[in-house]
């Protein structure tokens, strides 16, 4: 494929602002204007899948002692939090009407804040174990990140059950993002933004292409966020778990404080059918979270990790959001910061102003329910 050929920033700029691309007033009417092509097909799991608008949340306040987390309290919550979310009378029952035996699952995970805050060995072990009991074999169980490069730095590979697969989309992260080796070209994401001095008229530049792994690797996807703090998005949940970890071309969407279009990026790349479609279910591990300075740590940031003793089940992205949105706020204020919506920059945070209203677009874009009072927030504490 052509290069992505470069124009000057002044002319990049005057042809966003005429095309609403970048700070956008309307933020709803933005994200409509961009557009998602491929053909995987609706089914009866497709966001938001079989239980719109449910979130059960699990406390264990034994899930984590001394900073380590506790198997046998991440096994309890699991289960506790699929039969709540399904009505099951059982774990195995609630893990079946997600998956069935011969299909291909895919596990999305999230090493971006290691060694701080990060997918953990405890519960995708568990989770690996919950879906064998359900009937799918471990040569069907394919578990991936974007980066090869952070996917073995953060050590998934070393704790991984033995016959599970792995996969990745990229070597390594670089600034542009544009390789699509790992890609698939039938899949993408076009939307009304390139990185800055980037031709609009290029193909490359101006989409963003599903990951194969979700194209034609697997055939549903399980996605397995953290709860954390994002400078541009405001949070990063389950739908940016997906938008920004499922596709390339990603930083045109936060490629500056100033240039922040992550309200129309996330729900236009969720918005891909392969990745809307394919996606049956949504379990946070809210154990250990991150209110602020996110998504990535340093030492100085790590202040800001505390221990939530929580996991969120849902089938709605969307819902799921919402939620762990409330919960961020409410961490926030109780230390003295301000709530995502009206927070500013400052030295852990350089955004000049955050987008989690990326939650309320999706909801407008059908991709869940965004509203509280339509929310059903199930609250199960264990100990």
């Amino acid at each position: 494929m052509e290069p992505a050929r470069k124009e000057s920033r002044r002319t990049w700029m005057e042809r966003m602002l005429a095309l609403g691309a970048i700070a956008p007033i309307f933020p709803y009417q933005a994200a409509l204007a961009s557009s998602t092509s491929s053909a995987t097909p609706r089914t009866k799991w497709s966001i938001p899948g079989l239980f719109p608008g449910r979130v059960v949340e699990v406390e264990h306040g034994g899930s984590i002692i001394a900073g380590a987390f506790q198997r046998e309290a991440v096994r309890d919550m699991l289960r506790r939090g699929m039969m709540e979310l399904t009505g099951a009378p059982d774990w195995v029952a609630a893990w079946r009407m997600f998956v069935s035996p011969g299909e291909v699952i895919g596990l999305k995970l999230n090493p971006v804040s290691r060694p701080y805050v990060m997918s953990s060995p405890e519960t995708v072990q568990e989770i690996i174990a919950c879906l064998e009991a359900a009937g799918t074999k471990r040569k069907d169980i394919v578990v991936y990140d974007r980066y090869k490069k952070e996917f073995y730095e953060a050590g998934f590979d070393k704790w991984l059950p033995e016959g599970v697969r792995i996969s990745w989309a990229a070597d390594y992260y670089d600034d542009t993002q544009q390789k699509i080796d790992g890609y698939d070209l039938n899949h993408y994401m076009d939307m009304q933004l390139t990185l800055p001095g980037y031709d609009f008229n290029n193909d490359t530049a101006r989409r963003s292409y599903a990951s194969k792994f979700i194209t034609t690797q697997i055939d549903k996807l399980i996605n397995l966020p953290l709860l954390k703090h994002h400078q541009s998005a405001g949070l990063t949940i389950a739908l940016k778990n997906l938008s920004h970890g499922l596709v390339n071309n990603v930083n045109r969407s936060h490629s500056s404080p100033e240039l922040n279009s992550c309200g129309q990026f996330i729900p236009s790349a969720v918005s891909i059918p392969a990745i809307r479609n394919k996606t049956v279910l949504n379990i946070c591990d809210a154990v250990k979270a991150l209110y602020h300075g996110g998504p990535g740590l340093n030492p100085k940031k790590v202040k800001y990790v505390w221990e939530h003793k929580r996991m969120l089940f849902s089938t709605d992205p969307v819902a799921m959001d919402r939620i762990g949105w409330d919960q961020l706020d409410a961490k926030r204020v109780a230390m003295g910061m301000d709530p995502l919506a009206i927070a500013r920059r400052d030295a852990d945070s350089n955004f000049v102003r955050m987008q989690p209203e990326h939650v309320d677009i999706a909801g407008a874009l059908g991709l869940g329910i965004d509203d509280r009072k339509k929310i059903e927030h199930k609250k199960i504490k264990l100990a």
